[in-house]
Formats: C-alpha cells, sequence, structure tokens
C-alpha cells in the first residue's frame, strides 16, 4: 500500500455515486475500481469517476489485487454476504450500515475480520460529520450537564414500491433499518444502552414497518423518543435536554451543519460547521488514514459499537414484531 488507499465499490446505486464523488476530494484515497451486476453500469460509474477497471460481477472485484479495501453499497440484504466474501479474498471492508442484519452476522463478520487481521468498519457517516463531532464533543464535555430526555426522528415519505429496496422484506427493508437507525445510533453514543424499550409500528402491504415509534430508558432515568417513518416527513432533527441546558441539531441531524446551544442561565450560541463534498469524505478520510497506519477498526466507530447497535436494533425489532 502507497501512501494512497486503493478503494472499490461494489453496488453502484445512488449513494455509491455520492460516494464515488468525495473519494476524489481525498487526498488518501483512489478509486481502483467498480462492479455491478451489468457491465455497461460499470464501465460508465468507471468513466464518470476515472476509476481504473470496471466488472460486470461483484466476485471478479475481489480478484482485483490492486485494491485494499471494499466499500460495500448493496441493499441490506446482501451486507452480509459480500462484506464476509471481500474478508475472504482478504479485501478490508467498509459496509453501509446496517453492517448486518442481526447481531450474529455482525459477531460473525468481526470475527472473521479479526481473524485476518483486516480492516472492517460499518459506515455510519454521520460519525465523522465535523458538526456531528461537535455535538458528541460537548455532549462528552457535558456542556449541558446531565441528559434528561433525548427526542430525535427521521421521515419521509417515499413512493411505495413493493419491490423497491425500502419495501421489499426480502431486501431487509422498512423505515427502522434504512432511518431509524440513525435516531437509535444517536441515542447509543448519548445515553449507551437502555434498560428498557418500548416500540410499536405501523406496516406497510408489504409486510415492512413503515413507521416506527420508540421508548427508551437508560439506567440513570434518562428517557429517548425516536421515531422513523416511511409514511410521513417529520423536522428530521434531533433535541437533546440536559441539566445545564439543551442543544438542537438541525435537519437532517445526521449529517448536519448546524447545532444550536441554549444553556440555563440564557447563553445562547450556534455552531455552524460545513462539511465537504456530499460529507462522506470525512469517513472516507477516516477510514483511508486508519488503514495506512495498519489499524483494523476506527476508534470512533468501533466493532463494540456496530455490535451495541446490532442488538439494540434487535430488541427493537422484537418489541413491534410482538
Amino acid at each position: 500500500m502507497t501512501n494512497k488507499v486503493n478503494w472499490g465499490i461494489i453496488g453502484l446505486g445512488k449513494i455509491a455515486h455520492k460516494f464515488a464523488q468525495d473519494i476524489v476530494l481525498s487526498e488518501a484515497a483512489h478509486l481502483q475500481a467498480v462492479a455491478s451486476r451489468s457491465l455497461e453500469k460499470a464501465e460508465k460509474f468507471k468513466t464518470d469517476y476515472h476509476a481504473e477497471s470496471a466488472y460486470g460481477s461483484y466476485q471478479e472485484l475481489l480478484k482485483d489485487q490492486a485494491v485494499d479495501i471494499v466499500y460495500v453499497a448493496l441493499p441490506h440484504s446482501l451486507h452480509f454476504e459480500f462484506s464476509m466474501l471481500a474478508l475472504q479474498h482478504d479485501k478490508s471492508v467498509l459496509c453501509e450500515k446496517p453492517i448486518g442484519l442481526n447481531p450474529q452476522e455482525v459477531e460473525n463478520l468481526q470475527a472473521e475480520a479479526r481473524k485476518r487481521k483486516l480492516f472492517l468498519m460499518e459506515g455510519i457517516w454521520t460519525r465523522f460529520i465535523p458538526a456531528s463531532q461537535k455535538l458528541f464533543s460537548l455532549l462528552a464535555e457535558k456542556t449541558i450537564g446531565e441528559i434528561i430526555s433525548l427526542k430525535a426522528d427521521f421521515g419521509f415519505k417515499p413512493n411505495y414500491i413493493p419491490s423497491s429496496r425500502l419495501f421489499n422484506p426480502a431486501l431487509g427493508g422498512g423505515s427502522l433499518l434504512d432511518v431509524g437507525f440513525y435516531p437509535l445510533y444517536l441515542s447509543l453514543i448519548a445515553l449507551g444502552e437502555p434498560e428498557e424499550i418500548k416500540a410499536f409500528a405501523r406496516y406497510s402491504d408489504s409486510g415492512v414497518d413503515s413507521h416506527c415509534q420508540m421508548l427508551l430508558q437508560f439506567p440513570n432515568g434518562a428517557l429517548a423518543q425516536l421515531e422513523s417513518s416511511f409514511e410521513v416527513q417529520t423536522p428530521t432533527e434531533a433535541h437533546i435536554y440536559g441539566t445545564k441546558g439543551s442543544i438542537k441539531v438541525h435537519s437532517r441531524f445526521h449529517h448536519p451543519e448546524k447545532i444550536s446551544l441554549s444553556l440555563n442561565e440564557g447563553i445562547t450560541k450556534d455552531f455552524e460547521i460545513r462539511y465537504r463534498g456530499n460529507g462522506y469524505v470525512h469517513e472516507i478520510e477516516a477510514v483511508s488514514l486508519n488503514l495506512l497506519e495498519g489499524k483494523i477498526e476506527n476508534e470512533l466507530l468501533s466493532h463494540h459499537i456496530s455490535l451495541q447497535l446490532s442488538q439494540l436494533l434487535a430488541r427493537v425489532k422484537n418489541e413491534i414484531n410482538n
């Protein structure tokens, strides 16, 4: 490996385009190869983003010796299969969230990565957005004191297409896995693992959850009210209330550019912190630097955090399916 990390992308949908645009912005990353089930699509993607190679199957890319790390941008149901296959081809992996559909899949991937001494991370890009970093810093410094309550929502109204990745249960569809993931992640970082969870859901005709409400109680008594939806457009904000004040994370809170701090004594302050490109470049650079340093996980988004989050999602799914 030189002073740049050679990336491969498998699955060339909407998010892969944004990711590829941001690879160009990183001095530590180079787009080496791209793969789709359609060679024509891969060739066009290669041309658009100046990749070195294009492949008409995912397996072909995994055999490319020049690729250091694979970005898995496939539907949810394929994340485990192709992340594992990449690891077994001695490729490091950044897999879009959720990295697995259940805790066992996550544990198996992490065990494989550790055995082979390969880097593995779940693609939760919000962790590396500059304004998110500021938020987590304010919380760690207890700027608003002890957290009493947290509210976060993520809802939008897509066209109902039963075969799409959002609504097809075979593709891991549902609002919880797609967008409810972000409110849950925020609650995990801010408050840790909850003691008790109550959750309720509405379901689409295809059988996946289309609207989910969650109430979490934590060992210190703090509460979190979380919501995800494919049925309504919500503000997609986060509000965190503490003993000394509150923080509002403006829309969309998972990749914010504005945070407002209000303290009980009347002090208010806005933090406006822009991200570069589409916002993925911060994650790309963090992962690339980890690889160049020989690390197998990222300290801000460790294997432990991904496993905790998977266990949390499983608890919520168990609640809404009862």
